[in-house]
């Protein structure tokens, strides 16, 4: 019963751990905001992720910054 166990929770992880699919419609929708998109510019981050993504200024900041913009 627990390998059973282990196997559901591991697969569990396995499924959360897929890239995102929406991620190239991101990058489509800011770089018709920004000519020249710049995701390490957290200015342009976070005003493509507040427009593209329907974020809030305190998410999209976070984010940005975890993505490593600056």
């Amino acid at each position: 019963m627990r390998a059973m166990i282990a196997i559901v929770l591991s697969a569990a992880a396995l499924a959360a751990c897929s890239p995102d699919d929406d991620v190239t419609g991101s990058i489509s929708c800011a770089r018709k905001l920004y000519s020249a998109y710049n995701p390490k510019d957290m200015k342009q981050c976070v005003g493509a992720c507040i427009a593209c993504d329907r974020g809030v200024t305190t998410t999209c900041s976070t984010a940005c910054t975890l993505r490593g913009a600056r």
